[in-house]
């Protein structure tokens, strides 16, 4: 199947590639539809996560999916051997698949080798390997699990999923920061425009709630700790008086197939995934460079891709990670890569609602774009009562609105210097 369709593209152009499934385990909702409905109407999932933390650590909040129960996908004695990163993306990638109308347990051996995953993941199991650590370090070395390696090993978070849906075709994890689920989808289309896949299982998945791990970031001075009696009132996004971002968890999966098997399939297409740009910087481990100029090539490249001029634009979905530096310079760059209709798109930043689920948040950002498009109306930035001077756009503040979308931004900031962004284009009726 795949020879054919490679030998059958070397003379064509590349197939177009749509989204028909889509799953979604969030801090704010568990399944795709809870978690829309928790976000159009602006509700947090950012609450006190104090049973997962040392008493003394300052940071006392995360996005935590408190309702998600990780026995609905694995058997209690296979939790004890991975982290909680596993079920999550699990829950998603089993909700996508079902929402596209497919059903594994029926694929031939054809079928299942035509199917890849490619996931984008920032920290993996690192929570897992945290857990392992503390484990052995504290005198219970009988305790750790037998599968310590492979689990810990971030590429065997994809291969999770293929054992779980028995998928043949490709299984990769792509780890880029923060950028992680976007490139994901990124290559992922790439693999389905080129014939290599007939579909594909893409997102993101992360989980780094976890002691170290958060004391580690609040070391970067980078959380904030100053909400943790009003935890929904915590990540500020564009707002003067924000300090820091809520780290979160969380899995968004979709399927990716080309425009052509859908529509011969009859099925239903939220959107296509019509241009992917990415750069790097170059710059700092951490940092972002003040002029936003690679930010803003990454999102020219994804809307030149799709042939899309920024007036054709009808939203934004940001980074916006509620730092001070974050904020302020994806604000520069979305006026460098849109001119003047970067003052005239509304843009909204969905962290405001879940906190940021690191490598998750480019899947995060498309989940919640393609159900604005499909149901005509814009997330809100939650929290930005009183916007930073710098920060001078049209942000959705606080409160939703009906709005159709046609074409969709999607755009990605991250260590290491990284940018990445995606266009999502709704079809013409055919």
């Amino acid at each position: 199947m795949i020879q054919a369709r490679l030998a059958a593209k070397k003379a064509a152009v590349l197939e177009r590639v749509v989204i028909t499934g889509m799953g979604a385990v969030s801090p704010n909702g568990i399944g795709r539809e809870a978690f829309w409905a928790a976000t159009r109407q602006g509700q947090s999932g950012v609450r006190r996560i104090d049973p997962l933390l040392p008493a003394d650590l300052n940071v006392r909040i995360g996005g935590f999916a408190a309702n998600f129960d990780p026995l609905r996908h694995m058997e209690e004695r296979d939790l004890a051997h991975v982290g909680r990163v596993v079920p999550l993306a699990l829950a998603a990638a089993g909700e996508a698949i079902a929402d596209a109308g497919f059903e594994p347990e029926r694929f031939s051996l054809a079928q299942r080798r035509d199917w890849g995953v490619v996931l984008g993941s920032g920290g993996g199991a690192l929570a897992f390997v945290e857990e392992q650590f503390s484990t052995y370090f504290s005198g219970h070395e009988r305790r750790c699990s037998v599968y310590t390696i492979p689990s810990a090993t971030p590429g065997t978070l994809a291969s999770e999923i293929s054992m779980r849906f028995g998928l043949r075709g490709c299984s990769h994890l792509i780890s880029t920061g923060c950028t992680s689920s976007t490139d994901a989808l990124g290559y992922a289309r790439l693999a389905i425009a080129t014939g290599r896949l007939g579909h594909a299982l893409a997102g993101g998945a992360d989980a780094p709630l976890a002691p170290l791990i958060i004391r580690a970031f609040a070391l970067m001075k980078i959380l904030t700790t100053s909400w943790s009696q009003q935890p929904e009132k915590a990540s500020r996004p564009f707002s003067a008086d924000r300090d820091g971002f809520v780290l979160g968890e969380g899995a968004w999966m979709f399927v990716l197939e080309s425009l052509a098997n859908a529509r011969a399939r009859g099925a239903r297409i939220y959107a296509e995934i019509a241009g992917y740009g990415s750069t790097c910087e170059a710059y700092h481990r951490v940092r972002l460079e003040e002029s936003g100029e690679e930010p803003a090539r990454a999102m020219q490249l994804a809307l030149a891709e799709a042939g899309i001029e920024p007036q054709r634009l009808d939203y934004v979905n940001l980074h916006g990670t509620s730092t001070v530096l974050n904020d302020r310079i994806e604000t520069r760059a979305l006026k460098l890569a849109l001119g003047r209709q970067a003052y005239r798109v509304p843009a909204s930043a969905l962290k405001s609602l879940i906190g940021h689920p690191q490598g998750a948040s480019g899947a995060a950002g498309v989940a919640a774009s393609l159900l604005a498009m499909r149901d005509g109306w814009l997330p809100p930035t939650l929290n930005l009562e009183t916007p930073d001077p710098e920060c001078d756009l049209d942000y959705v503040p606080v409160h939703g609105r009906a709005q159709a979308v046609g074409h969709a931004l999607c755009n990605c900031i991250g260590f290491g210097s990284k940018n990445s962004a995606l266009v999502l284009s709704q079809l013409a009726a055919a």
